[in-house]
């Protein structure tokens, strides 16, 4: 089983909509969306929930109205006001745990909260993990990792040979949590000044936890100089170029009839090039 992650170093580059094409294309494969705060690809995988789970995060201090003396001593060292008349603003609250610690009654307890949900699903392409990370809540590395270790059991029970992991954009710790024992990780990067800076503050993650970096160029036709720049760089520094997918109005007509593109309008030009680069990364991956 091989593992691929698909980032980007920013949001709106493209990553999801590579990602839903290659699973559109792949043949024996499990699919994780890993950009939980964010998540998108199934609205062009339209999975159907088998299964959920709820993911329990941050914890969250609560105070026991019985036990509590009412002396003030936590709202004085609450930094993030989230205690309002002896209550925890849930909102607020970020779990610091120095209310628990510090009050002399003892009347402040330290209780789970549910921060999201993971979901198992099933799609007309295979198997599916993804997840939902409620809005204001954190450790959404965390999540990642869980939506990783579901999609991998997947693999595990229906024998497939690989897991494609649309990956969160940045380098952040959900973007690290999204590489993890992968082989190879696929950029897509836009060619822009800032693509090109986010590219290579990619790349020097990738080097870090010693994964093999793959570079897929989109919307390249809209600037030619900085595609340039990007091919040659990459050449230089023997990073393997997959693909360069053109600018296709159809892109966003299919995205909109919530299908990948390959599968809306097969005989397209981005079509074209996003087979050209999944044959490419089949033959890095080996398989």
């Amino acid at each position: 089983m091989k593992q691929l992650t698909i980032l980007s170093g920013k949001g709106g580059t493209g990553k999801t909509t590579i990602t839903a094409c290659f699973a559109a294309l792949s043949e024996n494969a499990v699919f994780a969306d890993c950009d939980v705060d964010a998540s998108n690809l199934h609205l062009l995988l339209n999975p159907e929930v088998k299964e959920t789970v709820e993911f329990k995060g941050l914890k969250q201090a609560v105070i026991d109205p019985e036990k509590c003396t009412r002396c003030g001593h936590c709202v004085e060292l609450c930094r993030f006001d989230a205690i309002e008349e002896y209550r925890v603003n849930p909102i607020h609250c970020e779990g610091c745990k120095v209310c628990v610690v510090n009050c002399p009654a003892e009347a402040i307890d330290f209780v789970d909260r549910v921060c999201g949900h993971a979901y198992i699903s099933e799609t007309r392409y295979g198997p599916m993990s993804h997840a939902r990370l409620t809005p204001g809540m954190e450790n959404s590395g965390k999540l990642v990792t869980l939506v990783r270790q579901n999609a991998q059991r997947l693999a595990e029970e229906n024998g497939c040979d690989l897991v494609l992991v649309d990956g969160p954009p940045g380098i952040g710790c959900p973007a690290i949590a999204s590489l993890s024992n992968v082989e190879a990780s696929l950029i897509v990067v836009e060619p822009t000044l800032s693509g090109i800076h986010d590219l290579k503050r990619a790349l020097e993650l990738l080097r870090h936890f010693e994964v093999e970096p793959l570079v897929c160029v989109n919307k390249h036709d809209l600037n030619t100089e900085n595609t340039d720049e990007i091919t040659g760089f990459c050449e230089e520094n023997g990073i393997a170029m997959v693909g360069c997918v053109p600018f296709d109005p159809e892109v966003t007509k299919a995205m909109v009839q919530g299908e990948p593109v390959v599968e809306y309008r097969p005989e397209s030009l981005a079509s074209a090039a996003i087979r050209k680069a999944w044959a490419e990364t089949r033959t890095y991956l080996g398989v």
